[in-house]
């Protein structure tokens, strides 16, 4: 959760400069999504129901992509690299976790 209102607040702060309303829609999208898919697959009931898992993986992924994205348009004045570290940490704890699914 604390990653989804992380990249919330990012996309608030990435709304406010030119040209930025596309990022921030897509940021606003895949960030809260990667939680969400988590809490999901960690309620499923058999492995096939996991596969929420699966989408939260490429959720990460889509969020560290425009993540920086962020960063080389507008990262004097919009900090993200923290973030995507974090993205990055994400990611590779949802990868091992599809690893042991399949």
């Amino acid at each position: 959760m604390e990653f989804a209102i992380r990249i919330l607040a990012i996309a608030a702060a990435t709304a406010k400069e030119s040209g930025a309303k596309f990022i921030v829609d897509q940021l606003s999208r895949s960030g809260p999504s990667v939680g969400a898919n988590v809490e999901e697959a960690d309620g499923a009931v058999t492995r096939a129901d996991k596969k929420s898992f699966i989408i939260a993986r490429k959720e990460v992924r889509e969020t560290r992509y425009w993540l920086h994205v962020v960063d080389r348009v507008w990262g004097k004045k919009v900090a993200v690299r923290e973030d995507i570290g974090e993205a990055t940490e994400l990611l590779y704890i949802l990868s091992a976790i599809v690893d042991k699914l399949t």
